[in-house]
């Protein structure tokens, strides 16, 4: 930027510069001496208008008082000049006019003005030649690749830096093998995968682990993102994919990764503006290019998407991405893993335990679990502790998932009593029901958007979901509302969240997981989208009106049941309920054991006798 600004000024000056000395040439200050002939020069002697006669080569100069005034042209000698001079009466000498010979050197002043115009717009030309010369270069390099190389002889990440996801480091160690020992496997007559696709949701480590086998390889790597082929000038895409296997190939063995490839990989024929588009072209090349590799080329090509359903399916046969490598959220090891990986370098203090972390986070992906152990850090920092203790870590599991506490809120009393007995309704619903997760924490602290949360601690890892699972899941969400009604006899807003994530329970029920007796095993509705904009529009109802009603009837069904029985045990523990919410108001938080030891408390007299007054 910076030399652009100096580029622009010096351009500005010469112009300048150059404009000043066109005037100053054609249009100059000072005239110099009046030009006369020889007898008007004489005369001016003979008055005294000149004290001193100088002869320049042709040319005779009058000056007064050191300034010269008049010039005139003389051709012959000076001893000519000297006898015209007194023939005209003018006495030369000490007591006459000085005379004075110029021995005939140069006057660089005057040459130097003379010339300085044609300098200066020599200069500029020459400033304005390189000048186009270089956009011309820019131009030509507009083609060219912006891919980053990454050397492979000190590998920054290896698959030491990279936990949680074993499946896909053992398909891709084969990789490692082959850019290390190619003849194993060509002896064989075996071919290695020309591609492989990463396949995963934001932040689960498919370029970290693409590093990962780059470094374990000890190959060049080259990362460019789908996005950065595709400009608004046509053919730049498909050049850009040209020059950056090319400079693969001759890298070779090296591995190329291309970030985000679902930019330029989507289904052909679905542009908006024609089948034909820059994106398509360049699409072209790709798949040209995977192609056109010699057997025995060590170039492999790594891309990453979190969408491979919209993919053209030319870029996923084999020959092209052959194997699909699937890098799913991590399992309750892997967080355990992937936290320790994190952690490395960080102080943590002695009753810090990951094991209990991993558990408390299930569905959070690597970037989640790296951001995690961060914010527990500053935690600690801002708490001016030397290590990382169990508190601040849990206290960042809350900050990732709901958002930094809001302590400074203002709520009223009635407020505040209504948050803590429908976080209390969610608590004790989940420990009176045996398909729902333990407790871990119920506060009404206020963070982000929700007033107060209660954060469950699932005992084990799961993959399905059973019919009674998720009645008990819907018991305890709509259970805060039950205990607002049963405490206050009104129901409030703060319930909006727990109904929204009912009501798609219920209906995911009915018609995805085919859990209605009424309406069999069946699914009803297809999604449709646009492969283009990767958005799903609308639901395609595949089923008549008569049976969307029969669907509307058995939501509404399901979702009466569970309130109905949030109601029942509210009420039939409506005065622990009671216990457990003042507790929580006074304390704002309770924790696991703290909640088990309110549940299992004696309840005084005055809890038994009446409800919970507002």
């Amino acid at each position: 930027m910076k030399a652009k600004w100096w580029q622009g000024s010096l351009l500005y000056l010469l112009v300048l510069v150059a404009l000043l000395a066109l005037a100053f040439s054609f249009f100059p200050v000072n005239k110099g001496p009046k030009e006369v002939d020889l007898n008007t020069f004489i005369e001016s002697a003979k008055t005294g208008l000149i004290d001193t006669i100088q002869q320049d080569g042709t040319t005779i100069i009058g000056v007064k008082n050191e300034k010269p005034v008049v010039r005139a042209s003389f051709v012959g000698s000076t001893k000519e000049l000297i006898d015209s001079l007194k023939d005209a009466g003018i006495n030369l000498g000490d007591n006459g006019i000085k005379f004075d010979v110029k021995t005939g050197g140069i006057d660089w002043g005057s040459l130097l003005l003379s010339f300085l115009p044609l300098l200066l717009f020599g200069a500029l030309l020459l400033f304005l030649f390189r000048s186009a010369r270089g956009a011309n270069t820019q131009a030509f390099n507009f083609g060219k690749s912006r891919a980053r190389l990454v050397s492979g002889d000190k590998p920054s990440v290896t698959f030491a830096d990279v936990a949680g996801v074993d499946e896909a480091k053992g398909e891709l160690q084969e990789v490692v093998e082959f850019l290390k020992t190619p003849q194993k496997f060509l002896v064989l007559g075996a071919r290695i995968p020309r591609g492989m696709l990463l396949v995963g949701p934001p932040g689960c480590g498919k370029t970290l682990i693409a590093k990962a086998t780059a470094g374990e390889a000890g190959v060049p790597f080259f990362s460019i993102s789908g996005s950065e082929f595709v400009e608004m000038f046509v053919g730049v895409g498909a050049s850009r994919v040209r020059d950056l296997f090319d400079q693969a190939k001759r890298s070779a063995p090296c591995i190329v990764f291309v970030d985000e490839i679902d930019a330029v990989g989507r289904h052909r024929g679905a542009g908006l503006g024609g089948g034909h588009d820059e994106r398509e072209q360049t699409l072209n090349q790709i798949l040209v290019e995977m192609d056109g590799f010699d057997s025995n080329t060590n170039v492999i090509v790594l891309a990453a998407t979190n969408r491979p359903d919209i993919l053209d399916p030319a870029l996923l046969r084999p020959g092209r991405f052959d194997r699909h490598i699937v890098i799913d959220q991590p399992d309750i090891e892997g967080r355990k893993a992937i936290l320790a990986v994190h952690a490395k370098g960080k102080p943590l203090a002695k009753e810090a335990d990951l094991e209990v972390i991993a558990r408390q986070t299930p569905g959070f992906s690597g970037a989640d679990l790296s951001n995690l152990i961060n914010e527990a850090a500053i935690l600690a920092a801002r708490r001016n502790r030397k290590d990382v203790g169990h508190k601040e870590l849990e206290d960042s599991i809350d900050r990732v998932i709901a958002g930094p506490e809001k302590k400074g809120r203002v709520i009223t009393k009635k407020e505040k009593e209504l948050i803590a007995y429908h976080e209390t309704g969610h608590a004790l619903a989940a420990k009176m029901l045996p398909n729902a997760d333990p407790v871990h924490k119920v506060s009404i602290v206020a963070r982000g958007m929700m007033g107060g949360w209660t954060r469950f601690l699932p005992t084990e890892e799961r993959h399905l979901e059973t019919y009674e699972r998720f009645k008990d899941m819907m018991i305890v969400s709509l259970a805060g509302r039950a205990a607002e009604q049963v405490a206050f006899g009104e129901l409030t807003t703060g319930a909006q969240n727990d109904l929204e994530k009912v009501t798609q329970i219920a209906r995911r029920m009915i018609t995805e997981f085919g859990m209605s007796e009424k309406l069999g095993p069946r699914t009803f509705g297809k999604r449709e989208e646009l492969v283009f904009l990767g958005k799903e529009i609308h639901e395609q109802q595949n089923y008549s009106d008569k049976v969307a009603e029969e669907i509307d009837s058995e939501v509404e069904h399901l979702v009466k049941n569970a309130y109905t029985r949030a109601l029942e045990i509210i009420t039939e523990y409506k005065a622990r309920l009671k216990y457990v919410a003042e507790q929580l108001i006074v304390k704002e938080t309770l924790d696991e054991s703290t909640f088990e030891a309110l549940l299992k408390d004696p309840l005084p007299s005055s809890y038994l006798q009446a409800a919970p007054a507002s």
